[in-house]
Order: structure tokens, then C-alpha cells, then sequence
């Protein structure tokens, strides 16, 4: 796995490390292998590991084809959103300039 460091920006750097790390399953990985794990209960988790895969391919595959309706999507009632994060914002318009009477 590798990570560019563009201009010493070693956060950054960091957090795509830990973002690609996360989707492999690394850090998963490290804590079942923290202590040991017998083989049969291994089997069994691998087994519902795969269950679970299918039917949420499963599941997909019968929202594309119109079979099911796809899940409605959550609200979201979060903080509201700071204006122009992520955004373009437009300028803002220039205040008047007082007239001044001679």
C-alpha cells in the first residue's frame, strides 16, 4: 500500500493511509487476530461472513431489476450545514456608497 505525501502534509497523508486501511480490512483483520480463534468457530464466522454477503448482493440485484423498493433514504437531522463548505459561494454584492450632497 503507499501513500503520496504531497507538500510535508504528513495529516493528510495519514488520513488516506487510514482511509484505504479501513477499506481493505486491516484494522478487522488486527483485532481478530489479536487472540487466537479456534478453527471451527473460524469457519463459522467466515460462513455467516459469506451469508451476509450474498444476500446483500441478493438484495441489490432485486432493487436494480425492480423486484424490491430500494429503502427509503434516511432524514437527516444532523447540524445544519455551514454555507460554503464544499461549495462555491457567489461574491457577495457590494455595499452602496453613500451619496454625499454637495
Amino acid at each position: 500500500m503507499q501513500v503520496l505525501v504531497r507538500d510535508n502534509n504528513v495529516d493528510q497523508a495519514l488520513r488516506v493511509l487510514k482511509k484505504k486501511m479501513q477499506r481493505e480490512g486491516i484494522f478487522r483483520e488486527m483485532k481478530q487476530r489479536k487472540a487466537y480463534e479456534k478453527p471451527s468457530v473460524r469457519k463459522a464466522r467466515e460462513k455467516a461472513e459469506a451469508v451476509r454477503r450474498a444476500r446483500k448482493q441478493a438484495r441489490k440485484t432485486a432493487i436494480r431489476e425492480g423486484l424490491i423498493a430500494a429503502p427509503k433514504p434516511k432524514p437527516r437531522t444532523g447540524a445544519p450545514r455551514r454555507p460554503g463548505f464544499g461549495q462555491q459561494q457567489s461574491p457577495a454584492p457590494a455595499a452602496a456608497a453613500p451619496a454625499v450632497a454637495s
